[in-house]
């Protein structure tokens, strides 16, 4: 997921949408939930620089710690069963040594980090990591709770260069330097994940586990995108749910009733946003994505219009079982009004795409390049 654009959240962006009036609506009178959502939101400001510059740090010990990196590669490789995302032997050494530069890491860190999606993941997952500690009364460990949303972040951003090196849309300069880096990004999450102890961690394994096979059904829909089924799609949106869905549950160090509710709630809203998502992108590239819920619902209606309205039926579905989710949470339970607001901007991103579509008026553009 890109969403680097900043205007959705502007006071004009919000006056634009029936969410974004009720998200102006919950400042104004400073409720429950925008307070907590406002807290976590000044948190995220002053702190996720200093993950950044965390994350590349620890990235630079990793590479420059491994004396085989050939081998690094290709076991990489082989695990998430692709050749593409990973270098040539010949190309290894130089560009290890070019990241070798903590400036030069840094900045790639920094490209790849710079998306809404991974964004909004430092507030939400530092915000369930609070109330799972409330609920189950655990002594406050701040240096778990770093652990534990370093580690899920980290995974989630892994997806940003590996989507970038197989769809060769953006960053084409940097996509060799994301082949290197992507082994390493994998091995710190897992380290950290596994601070949280072995449940914790086999959670983790299982959801990356369901999001390569999510990952590799988008690819292989590429290749034939006017035969996708809506099996096969949802299939695919394991991206999404698999990922945010593990890491809500891991919020909670997979603990019952939260973990359960919170891998609902995640799961569902990422694909909710995945929807948002797609007609961004398709605005962007004038051209409906592939693949997508617009592509399927395009294709089958024969209507790209129609194709669109569908896309935001589903998204609304997706988000009303994540709200649905909430209906199981504890009596009195000390985040929910936090994760009522977060489902609101949520939808508040999906209309304000959705409605700038409406007004750019490019169906013909979107017709006429849909594949044939």
């Amino acid at each position: 997921m890109s969403g680097k654009d900043e205007s959705v959240t502007s006071k004009n962006s919000l006056m634009g949408t029936k969410s974004g009036k009720k998200i102006i609506k919950q400042a104004l009178f400073k409720s429950k939930g925008y307070k907590q959502f406002n807290q976590y939101k000044e948190e995220y400001k002053t702190n996720f620089p200093i993950f950044a510059k965390r994350f590349a740090n620890d990235l630079l010990q990793q590479i420059k710690a491994d004396s085989s990196p050939n081998v690094t590669q290709q076991k990489f490789g082989e695990e998430v069963g692709s050749t593409e995302i990973i270098l040539d032997s010949s190309q290894i050494d130089p560009i290890k040594s070019k990241l070798e530069n903590i400036e030069v890491l840094n900045d790639r860190v920094l490209r790849i980090l710079n998306s809404n999606f991974v964004k909004m993941t430092f507030p939400v997952f530092n915000a369930l990591f609070d109330a799972s500690t409330e609920y189950y009364q655990d002594n406050k460990d701040p240096k778990l709770r770093e652990n534990i949303v370093d580690g899920h972040i980290i995974a989630i951003d892994l997806s940003e260069p590996m989507d970038r090196i197989i769809d060769k849309d953006e960053d084409l300069d940097y996509l060799d330097d994301y082949k290197l880096m992507n082994p390493y990004i994998l091995k710190l999450a897992r380290d950290k994940i596994a601070k949280g102890g072995d449940e914790v961690l086999n959670q983790f394994e299982s959801g990356f586990k369901d999001a390569r096979i999510g990952q590799y059904l988008d690819v292989k829909l590429k290749q034939n995108p006017t035969a996708i089924s809506e099996k096969e799609l949802d299939e695919s949106y394991k991206k999404y749910r698999s990922v945010m869905g593990t890491a809500g549950c891991n919020m909670a160090l997979s603990r019952q009733p939260l973990g359960e509710i919170f891998r609902i709630g995640m799961g569902k809203a990422s694909e909710s946003v995945g929807c948002g998502n797609e007609i961004e992108d398709s605005i962007r590239d004038k051209a409906v994505k592939i693949p997508s819920w617009p592509l399927y619902y395009s294709l089958l209606e024969n209507d790209v219009r129609k194709g669109f309205d569908l896309t935001m039926e589903r998204s609304k579905s997706y988000l009303s079982e994540a709200r649905k989710a909430l209906d199981d949470l504890p009596e009195n339970f000390s985040h929910k009004k936090f994760l009522e607001f977060l489902f609101l901007t949520v939808e508040h991103y999906n209309e304000f795409w959705f409605n700038r579509l409406q007004k750019m008026n490019i169906w013909s553009e979107l017709k006429s390049n849909l594949p044939k």
